[in-house]
């Protein structure tokens, strides 16, 4: 049963980022070319990075550290540019990702005045500002890659300035996959994996949807736009729903968000509807769209992560599955087309709602997909987000019900997937270890030097246009075909 309540709002929350200005540009001191330019290596093949001066003269001393799935370091060194360059390189002897933070250890002597930030400088670790909202899996990661602190009876070091990880805090950083299609998992999946999850599906079906519509204004032309609210086990399923007006049935558009309390863009999800869409975007909590916190905790995602039953990613992802119910129900859904997109906690949800519900979805379209490799920090790889505390054997076992890893087997439809190589937010092992585990065509589209992209927003242009493009064609009717990695 479908109830439809209709409001008036007063306003509706529109997010422009062109509106806000330009950053300065972060000065850049060093330029990094890696020996094979897509940043992929055979095993065997010596991985490396020649290192000349940047665009700024170099104002700092520089030492580096290469690290095996940024976690075990391999190599340490300092940088030599008094002939002009220096090389930075390893062999690569198994499938792995290479990661190497460079680090400023000392102000040059024959640069007196270098630049450190200060008073008139902003030295900030934040995004900046013309990137998409925060995303709260990146708040821990902002700190990290920092120089080391001095001890107590030393002064206080620079706050050092420049650098290629968007933070503008000195540290440099660039990374390289050694046979990244082999990259095996690190933990093994739960025996009983599918039986929890298939269960928690079943009792969910069982519970009526009761559809609730209000619908809300929107300026763009030729547009409906409604929030919903629905019936999941355990929770509500929250978010807008935008459609062309005219009769008509259209593809879907289910748009999961990145990580965070804040309100959804409704603006942007009736541009897409304009454009041809059925459009859903998912609010990942239980919670009115238009609620910027809804008393949602910000620490949510650690909120019962050593109880599979307690998780607050339980619900999560039983929503993401129940606004697929939901969308079968629509006489304006054309039956067919169910295309996932997201970015960060987004692509995480994509992952798993693909494999919580292969044979309803028939595209996913990820960049940066956070939840992977859950266990990395256990068997020599940095873990990322939602960072599961790994010294406590609980959360390490819970953990493995929630990861990307273990639905991505599940996954029928084609899948693209971009992923930054120095990302610490969305580890690229972690990413090419889901990837690895997905049977069916699959798109990878690695960018070498993108941090994630709250920091290094346009680094990922690579995916964000692929994205666009896919959805063109797929809102004419058109089949998206993956573009296989070639090694």
């Amino acid at each position: 049963m479908m109830r439809v309540r209709v409001f008036s709002f007063c306003s509706v929350l529109l997010v422009c980022w062109l509106a806000v200005a330009q950053p300065a540009p972060i000065p850049q001191q060093l330029t990094f070319t890696p020996y094979h330019t897509n940043g992929i290596y055979k095993i065997g093949e010596t991985v490396g990075w020649t290192v000349t001066p940047g665009p700024e003269t170099p104002a700092y001393a520089y030492k580096w550290t290469i690290r095996r799935n940024n976690a075990v370091v391999l190599k340490e060194g300092k940088l030599d540019l008094s002939s002009g360059k220096d090389a930075i390189e390893i062999a690569g002897d198994q499938p792995e990702m290479i990661y190497v933070a460079i680090e400023p250890y000392a102000v040059l002597a024959a640069a007196p005045s270098a630049p450190v930030a200060g008073a008139g400088q902003p030295g900030s670790a934040s995004a900046s500002p013309n990137s998409p909202p925060q995303d709260a899996a990146s708040t821990a990661a902002a700190q990290s890659g920092s120089a080391a602190p001095n001890s107590a009876n030393s002064p206080q070091p620079p706050h050092w300035i420049g650098g290629n990880t968007g933070r503008n805090n000195g540290l440099y950083a660039v990374g390289a996959a050694v046979a990244p299609s082999e990259i095996p998992l690190s933990a093994p999946r739960p025996a009983d994996f599918d039986a929890f999850w298939d269960g928690k599906l079943a009792l969910q079906a069982k519970i009526p949807i009761d559809a609730m519509l209000t619908s809300v204004p929107t300026d763009v032309p030729g547009v409906e736009l409604s929030i919903f609210a629905l019936d999941a086990l355990g929770s509500k399923a929250h978010g807008y729903v935008a459609r062309p007006a005219a009769d008509g049935k259209f593809p879907a558009l289910i748009m999961l968000q990145y990580a965070g309390v804040y309100a959804l863009n409704a603006h942007a999800d009736a541009e897409h509807a304009a454009e041809g869409w059925l459009v859903l975007n998912v609010d990942s909590h239980d919670k009115l769209p238009s609620d910027p916190s809804g008393g949602i905790p910000t620490n949510y995602n650690a909120v019962g992560n050593t109880d599979r039953e307690k998780s607050y990613f339980l619900d999560m992802y039983l929503r993401d599955s129940r606004v697929l119910d939901y969308l079968a129900t629509r006489s304006d859904w054309d039956g067919k087309t169910v295309v996932l997109t997201g970015g960060s906690m987004g692509g995480q949800q994509s992952i798993v709602l693909a494999g919580l519900r292969p044979d309803k979805v028939t595209d996913v379209l990820v960049c940066v997909p956070a939840g992977a490799d859950t266990n990395g920090d256990l068997h020599g790889r940095k873990a990322g987000y939602p960072y599961w505390p790994s010294e406590n054997p609980d959360a390490m076992k819970t953990a493995l019900y929630f990861d990307t890893v273990n639905f991505a087997s599940r996954i029928k439809a084609p899948v693209m997937a971009g992923f930054g190589f120095i990302d610490t937010v969305s580890p690229p092992a972690g990413v090419w270890t889901m990837l690895n585990q997905i049977s069916g065509p699959k798109e990878a589209i690695p960018v070498i030097d993108s941090e994630h992209d709250n920091f290094t927003y346009m680094k990922m242009e690579p995916c964000h246009t692929r994205t666009r493009d896919i959805l063109n064609l797929l809102v004419k009717g058109g089949v998206y075909t993956p573009n296989e990695l070639q090694p």
